[in-house]
């Protein structure tokens, strides 16, 4: 498959870069109106009641404020006459078809408006239509009033600054990270040409990403934190896809390969490695989509589109550059290429010999690393994003902080408790619910006062930490009052979540059809319970399908779950560093953000989807060459020592140019941002030195043989098989049968020439190498090709009844050569017997 596919990409090449330059062209304007149509907030489950109560406010008191205006003098109290009027007239000269409702101390009469010292006051302000836009018309007129200091606050604004602010950090993340990753890839690749192919695939994913985000705006609502970390992924993922299908391309060319041919062999190779990558990071963060918050599906479905446009850039846009360039692609060099990939020894030969040797001391001691690196998760406390993401500087946290400090406790963050008066409804058995939501249509019969509610009210002024139960409103045409209970604990203690459970399982009392309960404590609370009851799902989801890609990638049961099993130490590792750093705030100075002493439990579901995808990555590119390498030769031990390597220089490389992307995006004044920098850094670090260079080939040198092992008529129908690239695959001769001693059966096995080579005996002292042997080290690579038949022949050194047995010595054969023959993850030892045309491979017993 994925050798056609490179046949038409360079058949193709010229019109495919004429047609992708133009579609980028086309669509860049799209993808930059993204900017200004993103949401902040949603955070909160639609199914909740807190999330209903929010509703229920926003539709029926019309009493939720858009902006908070906060009002300062030195010396006049917020009492005087003086101090009314200069607000009040402010307020008054504001345009009507922008604003739909004003409250101040003066109108509503509530102490809680003015500030414990009597200086300060603030007015809320209910907007109309389009918040933002009605926000930019009335911004500067909320300012002008005289004598007084005026601020700025409240969603819109804060949502304003958070747009504003993404797009400053995306600029200061391309302007560190550019600049450091075109000479990084100098480096690698040694030439201008070569290095500034990640580049154009990064363009297009990131630019893929906007506009994929764009048509995503026009039927849901898109987080203002997706920019970021859509681009950060997009960027990051074409990099390392293209260092990939780079690396082989520039193998197959050197090797005296056409260009066709290089790109034939590089998508058979590199470009399946690409797309079962792709596929894996991408089932990870679609996963996100099975969680209610729009903050996580938005994110969820975005990134994952922008892995698979990522994916497609590298699989279809880069061969047809690489076919027009050939040779070429290495021109312009600069600096001698530093070799990774080295087939000779180096660094990576000597790390391999030595896992190899000491596996058990190698698994030990990253396990224990791992573990200390989890252990400050284990005291994890989770809260909830607020003003605190923005910059110590922002004008929307500083008049949130405001609020919070010199006003009496609490003033904005009250329980919202929204009573349904069980008399004012029609005889319909329908609970009413969210408006437009399919419930059935209210109308009230008597009118509703807050005698109405009285009983409920008294039962809940005496409920412990309660300080007082003030009247928010009444909605007749719904049957509704509207409460706000008053509290003297901080809204994210366990004082406050107890009080929202007390009030929840309190008897409504014989008036009362219905309780919901909102504000801020519970909205948390609702938070965590859906992210508690979706996560298990997500995991069984997501590790279903990422294990079936896996089978089908690598023909083995157990790799699968030795990969989700790795992944969830190196996931680990991730979340005790990002609660040490910014929970227990020991990187605060360092990263300049405000800790709060908890950490949003939504981002850490997000990291958790990221960081599983890109273990996955590195994960796919180790475990196919190792796979190549078994089938090669049927020896476990010099197939992990082998692959490890070929691909330790390449996945280190490609983590390092990841890590430059997502490093710049720590400098973000965005708190959520920087936590997923830092939380992403970490990870990325701990799974390309530790896990994937040490833990994951002292396993697999451990296992041995068992790594491949799968249900044989199971695995021949999914494993996804490519014939090594550039060999038409041989006719195998009718079946022989030969009564011989010790043949069991006759089976078809390609046709091997008399005169082909045997592969040659990598020999220490004299005597064949072994693995495990603290004296020998670890064979490299040979360098030729394998018999004619594939590369899964190769001679039999040892004939052990086991078929994963180190060679030992060569033994002579009867009639012609012994080899092992892997098929489908099957190990057997044949024999070739001359039948009159050439040579038929015949099984014999071992």
């Amino acid at each position: 498959m994925f050798e056609s596919a490179g046949r038409l990409v360079y058949r193709g090449r010229w019109t495919l870069l004429v047609l992708s330059l133009a579609a980028a062209v086309l669509a860049a304007p799209l993808g930059l109106e993204l900017f200004g149509r993103m949401a902040d907030g949603g955070f909160e489950d639609p199914r909740a009641d807190s999330t209903t109560a929010t509703r229920w406010t926003d539709d029926w008191y019309g009493h939720a404020s858009d902006v908070v205006v906060l009002y300062r003098h030195p010396t006049v109290k917020a009492r005087d006459p003086r101090y009314k009027k200069a607000v009040h007239d402010s307020l008054r000269a504001l345009p009507k078809e922008h604003v739909r409702g004003l409250a101040t101390y003066w109108t509503t009469g509530s102490k809680r408006m003015v500030s414990e010292d009597g200086w300060a006051t603030y007015a809320l302000v209910t907007l109309e239509g389009d918040k933002q836009a009605a926000y930019a018309a009335v911004a500067d007129r909320l300012r002008r009033v005289q004598n007084l200091h005026v601020e700025v606050g409240g969603p819109v604004p804060l949502l304003k600054e958070l747009n504003d602010q993404t797009a400053a950090d995306l600029a200061r993340a391309e302007v560190i990270s550019m600049p450091v990753l075109l000479v990084l890839l100098v480096i690698v690749f040694g030439s201008l040409v070569a290095a500034g192919l990640p580049l154009l695939v990064g363009l297009f994913a990131v630019l893929g990403a906007l506009v994929l985000l764009r048509l995503l705006a026009e039927v849901t609502e898109v987080s203002v934190f997706s920019l970021n970390v859509v681009t950060m992924l997009g960027l990051g993922l074409a990099v390392d896809y293209s260092l990939f299908v780079l690396r082989a391309f520039r193998e197959e060319i050197r090797s005296g390969a056409s260009s066709e041919q290089a790109v034939v062999r590089t998508m058979a190779t590199a470009g399946r490695t690409v797309a079962f990558s792709g596929l894996t990071v991408a089932t990870a963060l679609l996963g996100l989509l099975l969680f209610p918050q729009m903050f996580l599906r938005s994110i969820g479905l975005g990134a994952a589109a922008v892995v698979l446009v990522a994916m497609g850039a590298a699989l279809v846009v880069l061969p047809a550059v690489l076919g027009i360039l050939g040779r070429r692609v290495d021109a312009l060099r600069i600096t001698p290429q530093f070799g990774y990939g080295r087939r000779d020894g180096g660094m990576w030969h000597a790390i391999a010999s030595s896992v190899m040797r000491r596996p058990v001391l190698y698994l030990v001691a990253v396990a224990v690393v791992l573990v200390s690196l989890a252990l400050p998760f284990m005291h994890v406390t989770f809260g909830n994003v607020d003003h605190r993401v923005l910059p110590a500087a922002s004008e929307s946290r500083r008049v949130a902080e405001a609020v919070d400090r010199d006003f009496p406790r609490n003033s904005m963050a009250a329980i919202d408790v929204h009573v349904l008066v069980g008399r004012s409804f029609t005889e319909s058995p329908v609970v009413p619910g969210p408006l437009g939501q399919g419930h059935s249509p209210i109308s009230a019969v008597t009118p509703v006062t807050p005698s109405d509610v009285k009983p409920l009210t008294d039962r809940l002024r005496r409920l412990p930490n309660v300080t007082g139960v003030d009247l928010a409103g009444v909605s007749q045409d719904n049957g509704a009052v509207r409460l706000a209970v008053r509290y003297d604990a901080d809204p994210m203690s366990d004082a406050a979540q107890e009080l929202v459970r007390s009030i929840r399982d309190l008897t409504p009392g014989p008036n009362v059809r219905q309780v919901v309960v909102g504000g801020q404590t519970a909205a948390q609370m609702d938070l965590m319970d859906s992210l508690a009851a979706t996560l298990p799902w997500m995991v069984l989801v997501v590790g279903s399908v990422t294990g079936v890609l896996l089978f089908a990638a690598f023909g083995s049961v157990v790799l699968p779950v030795k990969a989700l099993l790795m992944n969830v130490l190196s996931i680990g590792a991730s979340f005790g560093v990002i609660v040490w750093a910014f929970q227990d705030g020991h990187l605060a100075s360092a990263l300049r953000f405000t800790p709060t002493g908890s950490i949003d439990a939504t981002v850490m579901v997000l990291i958790l989807a990221v960081v599983f995808g890109l273990s996955m990555d590195y994960e796919v590119f180790l475990l196919s060459r190792v796979r190549a390498e078994w089938l090669r030769t049927g020896d476990n031990a010099a197939a992990v020592a082998t692959g490890l390597q070929q691909t330790g220089g390449v996945i280190t490389s490609a983590a390092l140019l990841l890590l430059v992307v997502i490093g710049a995006f720590a400098t973000a004044g965005i708190t959520i941002v920087k936590l997923l920098g830092v939380g992403l850094f970490v990870a990325i670090v701990v799974d390309a030195t530790l896990v994937r260079a040490l833990l994951v080939p002292a396993t697999l040198r451990l296992m041995g043989g068992a790594n491949w092992w799968s249900p044989r008529a199971f695995h021949r129908r999914v494993e996804l098989h490519e014939r090594p690239a550039g060999r038409a695959p041989a006719v195998p001769p009718p079946p022989v049968a030969l009564p011989q001693a010790g043949v069991r059966r006759s089976v078809e096995l390609d046709p091997v020439a008399p005169e082909q080579p045997p592969e040659p005996v990598v020999t220490v002292n004299g005597r064949p190498a072994v693995f495990g042997a603290d004296t020998d080290p670890v064979p490299l690579a040979a360098e030729h090709e394998p018999p004619a038949g594939g590369r899964e022949l190769v001679q039999a050194r040892s004939f052990r009844k086991h078929p994963y047995s180190a060679p030992e010595a060569s033994a002579p054969a009867e009639d012609g050569p012994r080899w092992v023959k892997v098929t489908a993850g099957r190990t057997r030892v044949v024999r070739a017997t001359p039948d009159g045309r050439g040579w038929t491979w015949v099984e014999v017993d071992s």
